[in-house]
């Protein structure tokens, strides 16, 4: 299942992953998102969205593994690996009108910074 990942980019964006190759995805406090992470899979293909700044995807990344904090069997320890930068970014009044969007969890609680997608989403985002 691909994911869509909010970041803020003053904070972290998607060009400081491509800087740095790899990263763990943390500062994650919503229940329902940690829940989420927690389902990732190795593997799994993500976007990167820029919230705030931006409000647009940006790039993608790949799941490399999905641990668990020692300290706090509750966080989950996912890292990332970047993949490539969209041909174009897809801005979030687009993906409001785009079809394939509709009902999404990403429109009815939008302040989750991890939102599952459908294979369709993944692929309108990174191809449409």
């Amino acid at each position: 299942m691909p994911y869509l990942l909010k970041s803020e980019p003053d904070k972290y964006s998607f060009d400081d992953l491509l800087r740095d190759g790899e990263t763990v995805w943390d500062g994650i406090k919503n229940p329902q998102a940690l829940i989420t992470l927690r389902n990732m899979k190795r593997g799994e293909d993500c976007i990167i969205y820029h919230s705030n700044v931006g409000k647009a995807a940006v790039g993608t990344a790949k799941v490399v593994s999905v641990t668990t904090d020692p300290d706090n069997p509750k966080i989950p320890i996912v890292r990332l690996k970047a993949g490539k930068r969209l041909k174009s970014e897809k801005p979030l009044a687009e993906i409001r009108d785009a079809s394939v969007f509709h009902g999404s969890i990403m429109f009815r609680q939008f302040r989750l910074s991890v939102v599952p997608l459908s294979d369709e989403q993944f692929d309108w985002l990174v191809h449409g």
